[in-house]
């Protein structure tokens, strides 16, 4: 029984022509995502400009506060390395007069231990003279075992120092190369917002408040606000917290500056860090620091003096002052300035006296 097929279907003489018409297509539509005449990004708003700002302003304080945190721990490698080399130092001068302190006795040593001593006394003149001298000769043996005993632990302390600085300059070396790169996230950061509020007219960046406040950058702009605001600050308990806040009133209007810890420009923390100076009280550098430098207090518990910190990785913090408000250094597009607590993400309040 003969098997019934499909016959076979010849290919269409059209089928390259249709794939040529593809492949023009493709091109064309090549050519039109190359040329920009399809469908473009949208250019952003001025609001969405201030929004990506806002997080690089953000990203680079959380940088900054890494920055100073380093940089606090280079410092401190740097002295304690310069203590140690001092120390070295002073080590080797008492070893080097231990050496010489040992040399006549070794010369001494040196010259009659080679003979012994009932020989000595055999062939001495004078056997009551070398009783005398195999007396002193015994002394002089003890005072060299105990000046080689204080030369033998000079070496050892010296060697001890010498470890210690080693791993000294090892630390020091890798906090230096944290800093670089702490301090390249946040110049990026930085250069990437200037690039992006250069995009704004100077209307817009004064709408959206992304503008330098220029009216506060002269001292006599931060005598009359300083002026004005204090008369308005409630009264502080403890004369500490007093002094520190009149400090933060004095500094309004100075320029926000990243790492700077005063007098005329601050960051977040150093501003903290420098008003307590002021007033006798030392607190650690950053800001994820300062929290844990005094006793915690709720949002209702505030009073003025008391630090605020704002943001999950604890990476901004102002000074309060009273009434809902805190003096604080914001950003490089703002000075510092009284602002409402509730402005940002409230992460915490320390009080540190």
């Amino acid at each position: 029984m003969a098997a019934h097929r499909r016959p076979r279907q010849r290919p269409a003489h059209g089928g390259p022509a249709r794939t040529a018409a593809t492949v023009a297509l493709a091109g064309a539509a090549t050519a039109t995502a190359w040329t920009g005449t399809g469908h473009a990004a949208p250019e952003p708003t001025p609001e969405q400009i201030k929004g990506r700002v806002d997080r690089l302003y953000r990203e680079a304080e959380v940088a900054t506060e890494k920055y100073n945190g380093a940089k606090e721990k280079a410092d401190a490698a740097e002295r304690k390395l310069t203590d140690l080399r001092d120390e070295t130092a002073r080590g080797q001068d008492r070893l080097n007069a231990a050496r010489e302190a040992l040399g006549p006795v070794a010369t001494a040593q040196y010259r009659t231990g080679g003979i012994d001593p009932a020989v000595q006394l055999a062939l001495s003149a004078d056997p009551e003279q070398y009783l005398d001298s195999a007396a002193w000769i015994e002394r002089a043996g003890s005072l060299h075992a105990a000046a080689l005993g204080r030369v033998r632990a000079q070496l050892r302390e010296i060697e001890r120092l010498r470890g210690a600085a080693r791993v000294e300059l090892t630390s020091l070396t890798s906090r230096k190369a944290e800093l670089k790169r702490h301090r390249e996230t946040v110049t990026g950061k930085l250069a990437e917002a200037r690039r992006l509020l250069s995009r704004l007219t100077a209307e817009q960046r004064a709408r959206l408040g992304t503008a330098p406040d220029r009216a506060t950058r002269s001292p006599g702009a931060r005598d009359a606000l300083a002026g004005a605001a204090t008369p308005a600050a409630p009264a502080v308990p403890d004369s500490r917290a007093a002094a520190a806040v009149s400090y933060a009133y004095a500094k309004l209007g100075s320029p926000y500056v990243w790492g700077a810890t005063g007098p005329d420009a601050f960051d977040c923390s150093g501003l903290v860090q420098a008003a307590y100076r002021a007033a006798g009280v030392s607190l650690p550098r950053t800001s994820y620091a300062q929290i844990g430098a005094g006793r915690r207090v709720s949002r209702t518990e505030l009073r003025p003096g008391d630090l605020v910190f704002f943001y999950s990785g604890v990476s901004h913090v102002g000074i309060y002052v009273g009434n809902g408000r805190m003096i604080h250094a914001p950003n490089p597009a703002a000075p510092v300035r009284l602002a409402p607590v509730d402005q940002m993400p409230f992460a915490g309040a320390t009080r540190v006296v």
